[in-house]
């Protein structure tokens, strides 16, 4: 059976996209691999194994298009709104909270909120399927 265990995204700054991640989903770099034209950064926390895998591109300046066939990384939180306050306090611009129903039954209540590199990153309510 297949396991999922990371996703990739790639960064501009290293030190931005981890001071991130970390504030805002308590990640920390759990490996560092630096080759001569790029450098692998894996993020964790110890809610799950999955990794998020920060790629930088040395050399790179320019932004990343990040074009129309990308979607979003999520993370699913006890408590939705004290997390909304706390990334809203720091400054990090959380969008506001919304709900989605399907068939008249509550799916999710989220928000999104953006990296420092233009990735949309969804926080969900531990609820449901969102564990």
């Amino acid at each position: 059976m297949a396991k999922a265990i990371h996703s990739m995204v790639r960064v501009l700054d290293e030190e931005r996209s981890i001071r991130f991640y970390e504030a805002a989903f308590g990640l920390k770099v759990a490996d560092r691999l630096d080759f001569d034209g790029f450098t692998l950064i894996y993020l964790r926390n110890d809610e799950a194994d999955f990794e998020l895998e920060l790629t930088v591109n040395k050399g790179r300046k320019e932004a990343y298009d990040l074009g129309d066939g990308y979607g979003h990384l999520a993370f699913c939180v006890d408590d939705l709104e004290a997390e909304h306050t706390r990334l809203k306090a720091a400054g990090m611009s959380p969008r506001d909270i919304v709900s989605m129903k399907h068939e008249g039954n509550l799916l999710a209540t989220f928000f999104f909120i953006q990296d420092p590199d233009g990735y949309q990153v969804e926080v969900l309510k531990r609820h449901g399927r969102y564990r």
